[in-house]
């Protein structure tokens, strides 16, 4: 085989730093940001964060069909072409977990469809090196401690741990006893439960010696029946029929409650399937006891510590917040969120004077690290710019739902929001992912808004987000003595016009967590 040299001439794409950072920072939920923001005021000591409003030009999309900045069209061009050579085309699920948290909205001035970085419909930025995000108040500076964030009221929220050992120190025990009690408490899981057996955390403290062990076992065999008479009823239990129980047995007495108690010694799979016929041979009471007793069972919570949890993990921050104005909707950034950042005008100073003289290496490094305070707080904008646009492009297309609610959305998938702000569909899905809005009717994922759709006897296409409220609505609104099969639910929709399988309904029914006809009908 011969060898031999020879020169080619192609083209590629590369990503700059500064392209990468861009990317990254727009597919950043709130609280990463918040985290990689901190992150880069460590490490940078040109950056900082202001607190002194400054006079900033003006930037951001005013209206829908205000022409965008040169830098925006530079970026939006280069994420556009990584995506389509990296096919990163596809639109990422939608998430099953939606936390939706019902918030009012205050009406607005009378104005038309509007999008704003502020209360006053823009965003300013400074020319040099002054601060953006200036416009964002800070959380506490109404100095009244009488008003406290949801974030403080779930740090102080007192653990299941922590409101047991509080109960334990009002017993009279022994130092032993106090011992083995604490121990089990931290021995409970997040719903009050005590996974491990007695055998097997006694064996984990003696070891290899069997007496020690056995003394150990008894002595968490006491401190169970003190944990068991503890609040919330039911906490220290082993599985659910002693949960249920252990609940029980604070009820009133009575023909029901000793059913009820009769019923959990059983398999709870009869329980679960409401196998009246069964439990009612089992236990040896009639059929309406059983229907009783299964109401009391009802009413009994099978996870104690729930209420104990943390909730801190479940707060909700939305990026954007729309508002009723006038015959339209304001959309605008939520200040909260904004970051308020400057590039430290004494060190950018006096790094240009030590340039000036001749600053070498030295100097060259830290001019590198100016402008990556620059490059950073730019990224910063328009990764807030990026997601108003596309929520005020949300907006539009969604318009019904912020007037009727959820019944009334339309099918919208990524291509058009993509289209239409001259995006690619990778970017939409970015941006949409882990940030939230804030609407009349609660606050949603960017990603709800997104539906696939459904043919209609007219020949139009329905929403499967507002098939589902449908589904909903036709089962709040069903006779609990007979409810509806997934069968009956698709044809209740084909007479509403909506072309919908039985597998369909079945799925979407799942996906709202509302069980099968069976296990919904009242006894």
């Amino acid at each position: 085989m011969k060898q031999g040299l020879s020169l080619r001439v192609s083209q590629h794409l590369a990503l700059t730093p500064q392209l990468q950072q861009s990317i990254r920072l727009l597919q950043l939920s709130t609280l990463e940001l918040s985290q990689e923001v901190e992150q880069m005021l460590d490490e940078n000591p040109f950056l900082e964060v202001s607190e002194d409003a400054a006079v900033r030009e003006e930037f951001g999309v005013e209206h829908v069909n205000t022409p965008v900045s040169q830098e925006t069209q530079e970026f939006e061009s280069a994420t556009n072409s990584i995506a389509n050579s990296a096919d990163d085309a596809r639109a990422t699920a939608l998430n099953d977990n939606q936390n939706s948290t019902e918030s009012s909205a205050e009406s607005s001035s009378e104005a038309p469809l509007e999008e704003s970085w502020d209360g006053d419909g823009s965003v300013e930025m400074a020319p040099d090196d002054s601060e953006w995000g200036g416009d964002a108040l800070p959380r506490k500076s109404n100095g009244d401690d009488s008003e406290a964030d949801a974030s403080d009221l779930a740090r102080g929220h007192e653990s299941l741990q922590d409101h047991l050992h509080r109960q334990a120190l009002g017993l009279r025990l022994s130092e032993v006893d106090r011992a083995a009690l604490h121990f089990l408490i931290e021995s409970l899981n997040d719903d009050g439960y005590l996974e491990d057996s007695l055998a097997s955390l006694a064996a984990g403290l003696a070891g290899d010696d069997l007496e020690q062990a056995e003394a150990v076992e008894e002595r968490f065999a006491m401190a169970l029946k003190l944990l068991h008479h503890m609040e919330p009823a039911g906490v220290g239990a082993r599985n659910l029929a002693e949960c249920l129980a252990l609940q029980l047995l604070d009820c009133p007495d009575g023909e029901e409650t000793r059913a009820a108690l009769a019923m959990c010694k059983q398999p709870m799979e009869l329980l679960a399937k409401r196998d009246v016929k069964r439990l009612a041979y089992l236990c040896a009471c009639s059929e309406a006891v059983v229907k009783g007793a299964m109401g009391v069972i009802a009413r009994l919570d099978p996870k104690p510590g729930r209420r104990f949890v943390n909730v801190e993990r479940n707060l909700i921050v939305p990026d954007v917040i729309v508002t009723k104005a006038g015959r339209g909707f304001k959309v605008a950034l939520n200040r909260d969120v904004m970051p308020r950042l400057r590039v430290h005008d004494i060190y950018a100073n006096a790094l240009k004077q030590h340039n000036g003289r001749g600053g070498g290496q030295a100097g060259q490094a830290l001019q590198q690290r100016l402008q990556e305070a620059r490059w950073f707080i730019k990224n910063i904008q328009q990764r807030f710019d990026t997601i108003l646009r596309v929520s005020t492009a949300i907006v539009e297309r969604q318009k019904n739902f912020f007037t009727h609610g959820e019944l009334a959305m339309r099918p919208l998938v990524l291509r058009e929001i993509a289209d239409e702000l001259g995006l690619h569909e990778s970017t939409i899905s970015r941006v949409t992912t882990a940030k939230y809005m804030n609407t009349p009717f609660g606050t949603f994922e960017l990603k709800y808004f997104f539906g696939s759709a459904l043919g209609t006897e007219t020949g139009g296409n329905a929403s499967s987000t507002a098939v589902r409220a449908l589904i909903k609505q036709f089962v709040a609104s069903e006779s609990l003595k007979k409810p509806l099969s997934d069968n009956q639910i698709s044809e209740m929709l084909k007479e509403q016009g909506i072309e919908c399988a039985r597998r369909t309904v079945a799925k979407y029914r799942e996906a709202l967590r509302i069980a099968p006809a069976n296990l919904r009908k009242a006894l």
